[in-house]
């Protein structure tokens, strides 16, 4: 007897298995095969084995996955820990203006030239209205507030700032780009003279919030000085 073929005249499995997907969530992600953001389905699955293509008995959950609705392709949930590229974007943009102003509230905002260099960075990052004038008022409200005081640059108030804006970041942000990071705040400080021992200590904080190592940041500091901006 010749064997039954389905309609591609190809001959059925007689055993196999399927799953049977069920949406459970969804929103956006930044998908890793198209290489940018796209919306996505957060999917659960049943399992049933199959006797000639039809499903008799379950044979278990599968998933939770995540599918691209581009793509389709199907990855892990830890996909979702990964920022779109929107919000890497904005995250950068908070970091580089929480460094800027950490920087300055350790040097002071008398000095112009260190309001331009730190204003001219935050507007680079992406906030394109900032204003050398906006970024001494913060700083002065801040050393105002004594909530959030910046009067002890290696003290608790200045590291609970820096990590807020930093810990979310930095497991995103490569070696190069820490250290990109952590060399800008150096210009800031450097715009009007050498080091002060406030700027240093506020630098080196920047550093360990970055998980730059001290050696690392000694390095860098020394290269701030001998490099354009």
């Amino acid at each position: 007897m010749l064997p039954v073929r389905g309609r591609n005249g190809r001959v059925p499995r007689l055993l196999g298995a399927r799953t049977a997907w069920t949406p459970v969530g969804d929103g956006e992600f930044y998908c890793p095969g198209c290489g940018g953001d796209r919306n996505y389905q957060r999917l659960t699955g049943r399992r049933r084995l199959t006797l000639l293509g039809l499903p008799l008995l379950p044979r278990g959950t599968a998933g939770p996955v995540v599918e691209c609705a581009a793509c389709a392709e199907h990855y892990g949930t830890d996909v979702l820990d990964h920022p779109t590229t929107r919000r890497f974007s904005a995250m950068l943009r908070d970091a580089v203006h929480t460094v800027a102003l950490a920087v300055l509230a350790a040097g002071g905002t008398g000095s112009r030239t260190a309001l331009e260099t730190a204003a001219a960075a935050v507007r680079a990052a992406g906030f394109e209205d900032c204003t050398e004038e906006q970024l001494a008022a913060l700083v002065d409200a801040l050393a105002a507030d004594t909530g959030r005081v910046f009067e002890r640059p290696c003290g608790a108030s200045l590291t609970i700032e820096l990590h807020e804006a930093l810990d979310p970041l930095t497991p995103h942000l490569a070696p190069a780009g820490r250290e990109s990071l952590l060399l800008q705040a150096a210009r800031i400080a450097l715009a009007d003279g050498p080091y002060t021992p406030a700027e240093r200590d506020a630098l080196t904080t920047v550093g360990a919030a970055l998980t730059i190592c001290g050696p690392d940041v000694t390095r860098l500091l020394a290269a701030a000085r001998t490099t354009p901006s």
